[in-house]
């Protein structure tokens, strides 16, 4: 798979900006040969290596690879801090960042249209009781909370760990409509993000937001509800990649199952009148497996707990993760060599741990094959990637000086451009997860439509020149900030060389640099211009002329490489 072919489906596409996107199905791919020929190169030539650890040069690209694949978007400190630990240590600590639970939402919105009766502004909101009114901008208080986490996740894989889980074992925002438990859902998972999957995902089946979101409240010995015991199989544990996969008698005898438990959005109590007290068997592809039914105060938690012991003792359940998990940080496309040598040797690792995740993510993440040439540059920044990368890439923050509810205005259009993108925190389309994940043969070519591209260029610009306004704040990428804390930027070439590195997946052409370079020169023949322009601006900070006529020059240069097919590769 060469750099050329990827680079010439994405520039295909980037032609259809031009086009009216209100003419355009905003979910239909934008198709092309090229991408056809995307996926026949990989095809025909799948990387062969394996999860050996990693024994090649520790350089700037392979920090860059790393840093892009597990946190959202390198940083030039993160790339300068991270090259002087070595692999195996860099590795160690974006798995181990310290954490403590933050600080929930709090009462952001309160605004001269609306008050919430029964919260104060600037104060909590997760204890409050159910408020018709009050919840939708509960909900997207709680959506602007997690997105400021993700914008401050600094070294961390936990953040977008987080997202993987909520891809995975999604609860959708707009189906639940009680800000209190989606919060409760959210931090669920990030408490069980890098811990134990049989942890996680019993905790999710007694999520109120989760019993809420697939009927499990409703769900009775009179009138079992088969919605979570499917899903529970097919997208959450087991899955379906199997020729032979469970039935419907053991959809029907795991709803009787899971029969009883309720929430009032707060807590999950398990009430023993509603539970099926009956045997429950399942089919040969469990064994033949029968949990005894069960009566009492406790039936509900032991015959849960067997349940997953059954679905976790199946060999299926973790390839089906470790697949899920190199999908989403390794690349779409899983080849026989790839299933023989990093998924089966990765499940092997996972069932052996007693499903704990971190073994599973420190063996991925310092193999030869995560760090193959053809693993680099060949996946399609989702747009909480782009988005978040862009932020955390120029050093945008949220001003300090903004008060709660411009706080809340800022992260609420941030949210809105990525929902414009196909990517809304917080409300995948179904219970399935964002189709760029899952959706053969597309994958992640279907984050690029031409109903998508055109948005993604409109939020670059946007950022480079006239930024996010809220009340009384904007945001927006400050170019001579950036500039400056690049090693060399009074020299053309290194702060070419330099933030390319950074911004795009794949190098690009000495020819593309030189345009780049008369973009920044204006077309001037002498490189010393921008020397010598960079050298009487820092003498003189203050002076509006002359930062005004290096901003300009930046601007023009970023708008350039930010609509970069290169830029969307990750």
């Amino acid at each position: 798979m060469s750099y050329l072919h990827r680079r010439d489906f994405l520039a295909l596409l980037s032609g259809q900006r031009s086009r009216s996107i209100a003419s355009e199905a905003p979910l239909e791919p934008a198709l092309s040969p090229a991408l056809e020929n995307l996926f026949a190169q990989r095809s025909a030539n799948p990387p062969t290596s394996g999860l050996a650890p990693y024994t090649g040069p520790w350089t700037r690209a392979e920090v860059i690879h790393l840093l892009r694949r597990t946190l959202f978007g390198p940083t030039k400190a993160d790339v300068d801090y991270f090259l002087s630990k070595g692999m195996n240590q860099a590795v160690y600590e974006i798995l181990r960042a310290p954490y403590s639970p933050p600080a929930g939402p709090v009462n952001d919105y309160n605004n001269p249209n609306f008050t919430d009766p029964q919260v104060p502004f600037g104060q909590s909101f997760v204890n409050a009781p159910l408020n018709p009114l009050a919840e939708p901008y509960r909900i997207e208080s709680v959506r602007g909370w997690w997105l400021r986490l993700l914008l401050n996740s600094g070294r961390s894989i936990r953040e977008k760990m987080t997202l993987f889980w909520h891809n995975h074992i999604p609860v959708e925002f707009s189906i639940v409509p009680l800000g209190s438990a989606l919060y409760r859902y959210n931090q669920t998972l990030r408490d069980h993000a890098l811990g134990n999957f049989r942890s996680l995902i019993r905790a999710i089946t007694l999520d109120p937001a989760m019993l809420f979101y697939l009927n499990g409240y409703l769900n009775s010995r009179q009138a079992p509800d088969e919605n979570y015991a499917r899903e529970i199989q097919e997208l959450f544990v087991i899955g379906k990649d199997l020729p032979q996969h469970y039935t419907e008698d053991d959809v029907k005898a795991a709803a009787r199952l899971l029969t009883g438990w309720r929430t009032d959005g707060f807590t999950t109590t398990f009430s023993p009148f509603h539970h099926d007290v009956g045997d429950k068997q399942f089919s040969a592809f469990y064994n033949n497996r029968l949990i005894k039914g069960r009566s009492g105060p406790n039936a509900g938690a032991i015959e849960l707990d067997e349940f997953l012991d059954m679905l976790l003792a199946h060999p299926e359940a973790a390839r089906f993760i470790c697949r899920k998990i190199y999908r989403f940080f390794v690349y779409h496309d899983i080849s026989p060599e790839v299933e023989q040598n990093v998924i089966e040797p990765l499940a092997q690792i996972f069932r052996s741990s007693n499903y704990d995740i971190l073994p599973v993510l420190e063996t991925l993440f310092r193999s030869e094959h995560f760090f193959d040439p053809l693993n680099r540059g060949a996946i399609i920044k989702s747009p909480a990637d782009m988005t978040v990368g862009l932020f955390r890439c120029f050093g945008v923050q949220i001003p300090a000086t903004a008060d709660l509810f411009d706080r809340l205005v800022l992260s609420y259009q941030i949210n809105l451009a990525m929902a414009a993108m196909m990517q809304h925190l917080g409300d995948p389309p179904n219970v399935s997860g964002w189709q760029a994940y899952y959706q053969r043969p597309l994958f992640d070519k279907i984050w690029i439509t031409t109903a998508t591209l055109p948005k993604r260029a409109e939020a670059t610009d946007a950022m480079v020149f006239t930024g996010i306004f809220g009340i009384n704040n904007r945001i927006a990428i400050d170019p001579l900030t950036w500039a400056a804390t690049l090693t060399n930027p009074s020299n053309v070439n290194a702060l070419i060389n330099e933030s390319l590195e950074l911004l795009l997946g794949l190098p690009v052409s000495q020819e593309v640099k030189n345009s780049f370079k008369a973009i920044l020169l204006s077309n001037l023949p002498d490189e010393s211009y921008w020397t010598y322009g960079w050298m009487l601006w820092q003498n003189n900070p203050n002076d509006p002329t002359l930062s005004g006529a290096l901003r300009i020059r930046l601007q023009a240069y970023l708008q350039r490489v930010l609509q970069m097919e290169e830029f969307h590769l990750c």
